[in-house]
């Protein structure tokens, strides 16, 4: 396999200001072996007409109409028409690097299938970029630099959704574009974890990452935050608790009750910590709120910590170390 065909996914909807911008970066790439399947999600600009007009000069440029609706339905109708040996996606507002296609090739033709390949990602705005998003790049790119996405996948989605590339036979291994479940780039992510695909470390920035106002991870009901938090705990009663365990959720604040209220409405027990003196004592949801230093009674714990300061996740941090406890085994920051 010296020269794959690598199927860009492009579900768009209303990006007539960036689409030109985005498909001029990809005819660039220095790999040229690619083609695009771009799905329409029921434009109301003119977006399909300039990607109809860029498909009829381009050959590796593909146009379809999404028959559903809704970027997972765009995103299935993109994937049962693609061809490559690698799969990737690509967002029609973002732009990529001209190397971008050649470095995650050759990543994953170096280590194989069971791998891969991420880039660091690199946000812009009109307007300048707001102090959340530096930190989540921030944040997302000391990740992706040693390979570690998997170690914090609790905390936030750790996989850039529009880049990373796969084998074919392991994206259709995990479930491909499938389950019908929001936010899909999330959902993507853990299914990435439950299928053991290991991250290949990029220490080179392959996508220029657009925000602006309207941006549908910005104004889509799909990605509010109660959705994240539904998709962390189904993946984690799933993938890292098991019933032989302590469950301990610790914190108290909005995202401490809200784990605390999904957690009684499965039926499942758990020790509820934090290390407010004014809480410790006090009964919310007819669950005692307990101190932390408790912990140190029980063996084999599972601890969800819902505490997002930086100040009190190193403290946490450090406590739990000293009682022989490990992050991302037996203590996992949901934020």
């Amino acid at each position: 396999m010296l020269k794959p065909l690598v199927s860009i996914l492009i579900p768009f909807k209303n990006t007539e200001l960036y689409l030109v911008e985005c498909l001029e970066a990809i005819q660039i790439q220095t790999y040229t072996n690619f083609e695009v399947i771009a799905v329409d999600d029921n434009s109301t600009d003119s977006s399909s007409n300039l990607l109809e007009i860029y498909a009829t000069k381009d050959s590796r440029i593909k146009s379809f109409k999404n028959p559903g609706s809704g970027i997972i339905d765009a995103l299935q109708h993109a994937y049962s028409n693609a061809s490559g040996d690698f799969i990737t996606r690509m967002d029609s507002d973002d732009i990529m690097t001209p190397n971008r296609l050649k470095i995650m090739v050759n990543s994953l033709l170096e280590h194989g299938e069971k791998h891969i390949a991420i880039g660091q990602v690199k946000y812009f705005a009109e307007n300048g970029v707001n102090d959340g998003y530096l930190r989540y790049e921030k944040w997302l790119n000391s990740l992706t630099k040693i390979g570690a996405n998997y170690s914090e996948i609790y905390k936030e989605c750790v996989i850039p959704s529009p880049c990373w590339m796969v084998y074919k036979t392991d994206f259709d291994a995990c479930g491909a574009f499938t389950p019908n479940t929001y936010p899909e780039d999330y959902d993507l992510a853990f299914r990435f974890y439950e299928y053991n695909l290991k991250c290949i470390p990029c220490e080179t920035i392959l996508h220029h990452w657009r925000d602006y106002s309207v941006r549908a991870s910005r104004t889509s009901e799909h990605y509010a935050e109660n959705s994240f938090l539904d998709l962390k705990l189904t993946y984690f009663i799933k993938l890292d608790y098991s019933e032989s365990e302590k469950l301990v959720v610790w914190g108290a604040g909005k995202k401490g009750k809200s784990v605390a209220s999904k957690l009684i409405s499965k039926g499942i027990d758990f020790i509820w910590v934090c290390d407010n003196k004014k809480k410790i004592g006090k009964y919310i949801y007819d669950s005692e709120m307990q101190s932390y230093t408790v912990l140190k009674s029980f063996k084999h714990l599972k601890i969800i910590i819902t505490v997002a300061n930086d100040d009190d996740q190193k403290f946490i941090h450090s406590y739990l170390e000293n009682l022989n406890l490990k992050a991302s085994k037996d203590y996992y920051f949901f934020c």
